[in-house]
């Protein structure tokens, strides 16, 4: 018999062990021969093993030997019938408690058996996820052993690297990176000590198997196994952010160029317009009338003049002026900002609305005018008493408003705040006049309000597609 299992349902096994008794009584009863059926209840009782608790096993075999004893077919004497029903009782109550443990042993055994296969089903399961993802990334991942063999490769990694898919396992990593084949982990430990792990990353120089050179991002961390140290790297070509991060930087740098030059030759233009006048006026003193000297200053003046005249073209930045989310600038500027003011204990409180329509401005010149603001207030805040900077942003009818606010002493005179080359500036002076420049050439505002305690900036900002930039002209034309 199979203990293992139940013969069905819990009442169908009952009802056959019923069945059972009741057929062995009836046996007992209605035949007559000398002779004691009362062993058929083992059959009934190793049924109800199955599906009786303990007790109910023991009550189970109490009322077949009562039965036992009923139809028994020998006068009845207690001498003799005593010893019989406790010999049958055991009997019984034995059989039927050794069934019980086997069957619930069985049942064990089942359930963990189906424990590890549902376990063994999931394991193949995430595997097989897994693997669809590792091969399916767009990004190279790889694994490699302590001797910078690689061991196994994704469909990115082979082209990113410029391999034949299925030829990068078993070829040496430090042709492609060198640096990864360059990381400690790679040495044997001393004698009783813990081999180092990494998780970390790193930027560097990648080489594909034709000599390309790219710059790569590599995220990499090492692990134990029973073959010895591994490492599994995450790489990606960082090229053309690189590229791209360049760009902008150089479109700044020529937009902040373009800004102080012409702040520069307003100044000269200042200066030769005040020459020009002294010169005029020597001129029709006629003293100096045929002085080699004095023509040759005339013709310097002049020239000079011209020279400070001359309008510097719109760089390419410009044509980049386009609705942005400010949102996510600002987000950005989360990202650079605080863990700056955290190291310099600054409380940095930001009210920004959930949503915000999209506004004029090119995305890194007003980040750069935001980080300007903020490193102004780092400033001021150095030798305060309390430390905080306010950014609340506000969407009114005419557009958005971003104030930076901090608790700082405030300026002595805003009158030539925004003025370059100012005395006793930072460095040149020209953090304001070229953040105020930046605002105003994707036609918003930077303005000082003296009515808030402290320092406080606003950032007017037009919502895009109230006001198209005409980039040809340099005009705005409002949208109807």
């Amino acid at each position: 018999m199979n203990f293992g299992q139940t013969h069905g349902s819990k009442n169908a096994a009952l009802a056959r062990a019923g069945f059972l008794i009741a057929v062995v009584a009836l046996i007992d009863w209605r035949v007559d021969l000398n002779i004691s059926f009362g062993f058929l209840y083992l059959f009934p009782i190793l049924l109800v093993a199955t599906a009786f608790s303990r007790w109910q096993i023991v009550a189970t075999a109490f009322l077949c030997t009562l039965l036992s004893d009923v139809f028994d077919p020998f006068a009845f004497t207690l001498a003799v019938a005593l010893p019989q029903d406790i010999l049958v009782f055991t009997s019984l109550a034995g059989t039927g408690l050794f069934a019980y443990e086997i069957t619930q042993s069985r049942r064990k055994e089942m359930e963990n058996l189906r424990k590890v296969e549902r376990e063994a089903a999931a394991r193949r399961e995430a595997e097989e996820q897994l693997e669809f993802l590792i091969d399916s990334s767009p990004a190279a991942i790889l694994t490699m052993g302590a001797d910078c063999s690689i061991l196994r490769a994704n469909s990115a990694a082979h082209r990113l690297f410029g391999v034949a898919h299925g030829q990068l396992p078993g070829k040496n990593i430090r042709p492609y990176i060198p640096a990864l084949g360059r990381v400690p982990f790679l040495g044997q430990p001393f004698l009783g000590e813990t081999p180092q792990t990494f998780r970390t990353e790193m930027q560097c120089r990648g080489e594909r198997e034709h000599g390309d050179v790219f710059l790569a991002n590599v995220f990499f961390s090492t692990y134990q196994t029973a073959m010895g140290p591994r490492l599994a790297a995450l790489i990606v070509d960082a090229s053309e952010e690189l590229r791209e991060r360049e760009e902008a930087s150089l479109e700044q740098l020529m937009a902040g160029s373009r800004i102080l030059m012409g702040a520069v030759s307003h100044e000269v233009r200042n200066v030769c317009g005040a020459i020009a006048v002294i010169y005029e006026n020597l001129v029709r003193s006629g003293r100096l009338q045929g002085n080699k000297d004095f023509e040759a200053l005339g013709s310097l003046v002049e020239t000079l003049n011209k020279i400070a005249s001359l309008e510097l073209k719109q760089s390419a930045s410009d044509s980049q002026i386009a609705g942005i989310d400010l949102i996510e600038t600002l987000e950005d500027l989360r990202i650079v900002l605080e863990p700056y003011c955290q190291e310099a204990d600054i409380t940095v409180a930001w009210k920004v609305p959930k949503e915000l329509p999209p506004v004029w401005a090119d995305r890194h010149s007003l980040l750069q005018v935001l980080l300007n603001l903020t490193k102004n207030s780092e400033r001021a805040l150095a030798d305060a008493g309390e430390k905080r900077i306010d950014i609340v942003v506000t969407a009114v009818r005419s557009g958005v408003l971003i104030r930076v606010t901090d608790s700082g002493p405030g300026v002595g005179s805003s009158e030539k705040l925004f003025q370059p080359f100012q005395k006793g500036a930072d460095s040149t002076g020209l953090g304001l006049y070229l953040s105020r420049a930046f605002v105003r050439s994707f036609r918003g505002e930077l303005r000082h309000d003296p009515t808030i305690k402290g320092c406080s900036f606003v950032i007017e900002l037009a919502v895009a597609g109230s006001i198209e930039i005409d980039h040809a002209t340099n005009t705005t034309v409002t949208a109807r």
